[in-house]
């Protein structure tokens, strides 16, 4: 058994790569119940965001299956083009690490922002939820959340931290020279259009308009705002006065078309239109971006705005990296027990069955015995079975982590003939982590 993270992000791919491996919420789902058939996986959660498209597993053979995992990020998205150059690939203690320091915000595009650690419990949540997890990844997650919050807590990295809207709208100011008196139009409605709107407002932005796929919604954000709606379909038609356009939908599609861009920038004739596009798949067709007059930058673009405030927190920084060795070494060690839950749970149950069995035996020759005398029956036969069970245990906990581990699984499973109990062994055990997971 061994743990593996697959994936890529935006340190190893760009924007019009990751796009293309944007996982929406119904297909991860649908992904998720379908897990079953790809062999060796026995436990999955998948963090999709803009920044990101990582699995997480918990695998037979990280070297046999990290093969299927790739080909459940390909079916979940619908592509199987060649991207191993940008693919990345962690496995046991290093992806252990890896998940910390992704819910702690420090392998995020912005250093300290708070969105990812939400983002890690939604992505935990679904899986549990369509029953991929159990005792591994269970304890995995609970411990990279927790983590987490502690970063957030026992650090000042969060503090002034800096969202992709607030580099946004850096990007938009530093670009134009300023942003008072200018006029905005927001493409979406949801939580990252909203912060959008507010970073603009601080720069005194003179108007924003906000444009959504569902008008009610528009209206909502607008009215908190001090805005204006505008339709959705035909919104260009209403940015002829506008300055800035920063799209931020969840579209799997373009919303900004070049020809449509091309119409309005005949209108404007020749006042220059700045886009910023920080939605992933991306809102705006590229060929925007090669218009006259035109400015586009997508979500890569922000880095540069970012890099002007990691410097101030990297001291925080490296008391967030402290923490998160702190917590890796202390699941490590939960984690050399775990190998034997399975073993254990198999030994246990059979013989439970063969002490229900005796005693169902012994009924038919004990018809005087009365309920409060089976009952007794009952507690004395349990005893003796966890009795008998207490050393072999206590010998293969203490074995964990050494040199002597493989050989006492080894001897436990001959031993006891393990490896014959029902027809598909690991089946069983895999329906064991299932039900540990439960308790």
């Amino acid at each position: 058994m061994q743990l593996m993270v697959v994936g890529l992000n935006h340190k190893t791919a760009p924007v019009d790569v990751r796009e293309r491996f944007s996982i929406p919420r119904d297909a991860l789902r649908k992904g998720l119940a379908n897990l079953g058939e790809y062999g060796g996986i026995h436990e999955a959660v998948v963090l999709s965001t803009c920044n990101r498209s990582e699995m997480y597993a918990v695998v037979d053979d990280a070297s046999a299956d990290a093969l299927a995992m790739k080909q459940f990020l390909f079916d979940l998205t619908g592509n199987g083009e060649d991207i191993d150059e940008y693919l990345f690939a962690f496995q046991d203690e290093d992806c252990i690490r890896h998940l910390f320091r992704v819910a702690s915000s420090l392998d995020s595009l912005v250093l300290g922002e708070g969105q990812i650690l939400s983002q890690v419990k939604a992505a935990y949540a679904l899986a549990r939820e369509s029953g991929t997890t159990s005792t591994v990844l269970n304890l995995l997650f609970h411990r990279a959340i927790a983590t987490g919050k502690r970063v957030r807590t026992e650090t000042r990295i969060a503090c002034r931290s800096v969202s992709v809207s607030y580099a946004a709208v850096e990007l938009a100011r530093k670009e134009l020279g300023g942003l008072a008196g200018r006029k905005a139009l927001i493409f979406g409605a949801g939580k990252m259009a909203k912060l959008t709107a507010k970073h603009l407002l601080t720069r005194e932005v003179a108007k924003i308009y906000v444009a959504n796929r569902h008008i009610e919604k528009a209206r909502e954000l607008a009215e908190e705002i001090g805005g204006e709606a505008v339709p959705f379909e035909g919104a260009l038609r209403q940015a002829q006065d506008v300055d800035v356009i920063v799209t931020s939908t969840g579209a799997p599609h373009y919303v900004v078309k070049s020809w449509e861009t091309r119409q309005l920038m005949t209108k404007r004739k020749g006042r220059p239109l700045f886009f910023i596009d920080i939605a992933v798949p991306r809102d705006v067709e590229p060929e925007v971006g090669e218009l006259k007059g035109v400015t586009l930058y997508n979500i890569d673009a922000l880095e540069s705005v970012v890099d002007d405030h990691v410097r101030k927190r990297r001291a925080e920084a490296k008391g967030a990296e402290r923490i998160v060795e702190e917590e890796v070494r202390s699941i490590r060690e939960k984690f050399q027990y775990l190998s034997f839950r399975p073993l254990m749970a198999l030994l246990s149950d059979r013989a439970e069955r063969i002490r229900c069995r005796e005693v169902k035996r012994a009924a038919s020759k004990l018809p005087e015995l009365d309920e409060g005398e089976w009952r007794q029956v009952h507690h004395m036969t349990r005893m003796i079975v966890r009795k008998l069970l207490r050393m072999p245990m206590m010998k293969l906990n203490a074995s964990a982590g050494t040199e002597e581990e493989q050989f006492y699984i080894d001897a436990m499973r001959a031993l006891f003939k393990l490896d014959t109990i029902g027809e598909t062994t690991g089946f069983e055990e895999k329906q064991h982590r299932y039900r540990y997971a439960q308790q």
